[in-house]
């Protein structure tokens, strides 16, 4: 045990979002505070690194601003520190490259003693007569064990690469996530023929990237089961929906107009950024110039409905959604742009019986995200069904995690925002907290 000592909040795994919240804690004295990840360091999605892919929302959804524009630790005091503040003024795009966001992340985990890397939680419990937690830690540079107490918890074990039902049990060669796609991009890049599933970001990305190669003779192919290419919205007034008010908003919905609602937003959180939807099909033109046939198929409303081997290949059997009719497509390599899933941890069963679920079985997460009674227990990006689409967004990670502050402390340490948008999205003035008596 770690000297009997008893810390405020401990945070489990250190995403951008655990990262923000030990960075705005890093001044706050009276709240003493812990995170653990199992990870060596640092390093946001390395398989998606691109040399040009940015992110998808401006510089000040860094860990910190929208919270505290004071803060030691925002980006643009990261480019000052690392002498490109001038660089990136003269750049003049709000949207930061991707790397350099890591890169800034990993400075700013560098900086704070409290984020300790290489420590796997094994197992969680709960002493009721001391109403403190007891956490079992594994270094894995030496395997030895340490006990960690503290008074609550922050979950920020994160989202992993989710796979079609189909795959499940099955490790084929040459079938991959687009989260592993630079560590087999060589390969890939040897194929004859490359087949990319999936409708968001990365596999606009990734079709974009592999592009020159269908002019040395790759055949490549993107699926998609939307009926389009879709961009994501981010008008201004659209943009008002990720809001303090409009959270509030979606929370007070009853559960099924929630469910109702999510499934009509994926153009606000999963579509292609409007720019590289553009530069493809620039860049598809600019081979296409005289008539010079393309080694590239777009098909959208098709549905991968599984994957067999063939030979040194693989069969993908579609239904197109629209015909309803039933294809298959043979292709060397396969790419599956499906997206990410939350996994709860197991290191959750040593405290279920503390852990309130709705009738599906998901955490039942408070307006203030905790998932216990006795709000002890707060998560991070997995309130989609309960606070809607935003969840994910790093731009309101900053405001989820002023919250999480303050209601840990007892007080306003960093003010919040109520009130932001000039629309109105009901007419309740005031929100009610799931455990108000």
């Amino acid at each position: 045990m770690e000297n009997n000592k008893v810390y405020d909040i401990i945070g489990i795994g250190i995403g951008p979002f655990n990262l923000g919240l030990a960075a705005l804690l890093e001044p706050v004295d009276e709240i003493s505070a812990l995170f653990l990840d199992q990870a060596e360091g640092f390093d946001w999605h390395p398989g998606l690194m691109l040399d040009n892919a940015t992110l998808q929302v401006p510089f000040m959804a860094d860990l910190v601003t929208m919270a505290d524009p004071k803060s030691k630790f925002s980006f643009l005091n990261f480019l000052k520190e690392t002498d490109r503040l001038y660089k990136f003024y003269i750049r003049e795009d709000f949207f930061i490259l991707r790397k350099e966001y890591n890169l800034y992340c990993q400075w700013a985990a560098n900086q704070l003693k409290s984020c300790l890397f290489g420590k796997k939680v094994e197992n969680i419990s709960f002493d009721e007569s001391q109403e403190v937690f007891t956490i079992d830690v594994l270094d894995l540079k030496n395997n030895d064990v340490t006990q960690y107490i503290t008074k609550k918890m922050v979950l920020g074990t994160g989202t992993q690469p989710s796979l079609p039902a189909f795959m499940e049990g099955k490790d084929f060669p040459n079938v991959i996530h687009t989260s592993e796609y630079l560590n087999h991009k060589a390969d890939i890049k040897n194929a004859g023929s490359v087949s990319i599933i999936g409708s968001g970001q990365s596999a606009a990305e990734i079709f974009q990237d592999l592009l020159p190669e269908t002019e040395d003779g790759m055949f490549m192919s993107w699926f998609t089961r939307p009926d389009r290419f879709f961009p994501m919205e981010y008008s201004k007034l659209t943009l008002e929906l990720t809001s303090p008010e409009y959270v509030d908003h979606f929370y007070n919905m009853p559960p099924s107009q929630r469910k109702a609602v999510l499934a009509k937003q994926p153009p606000l959180y999963k579509g292609i950024n409007f720019d590289l939807i553009n530069d493809i099909f620039d860049t598809l033109y600019g081979m296409s110039v005289g008539n010079t046939p393309l080694n590239v198929a777009l098909k959208p409303s098709c549905q991968l409905d599984s994957v067999l081997p063939e030979g040194n290949s693989y069969a993908l059997n579609f239904t197109h959604v629209q015909d309803n009719a039933t294809f298959t497509h043979v292709s060397d390599y396969i790419i599956l742009a499906t997206g990410y899933k939350y996994k709860e941890p197991k290191f959750l069963k040593g405290i279920e019986n503390l852990i309130e679920r709705n009738e599906d079985g998901l955490f039942d997460v408070s307006r203030h995200y905790t998932v216990d009674r006795a709000e002890s227990i707060f998560v991070q990006n997995v309130e989609l069904h309960t606070h809607g689409f935003v969840t994910p967004d790093l731009g309101m990670g900053a405001y989820r995690n002023a919250l999480i502050i303050n209601a840990v402390a007892g007080k306003e340490i960093y003010k919040v925002e109520k009130r932001i948008a000039f629309q109105e999205f009901n007419t309740q003035k005031t929100w009610t907290a799931k455990h108000s008596s």
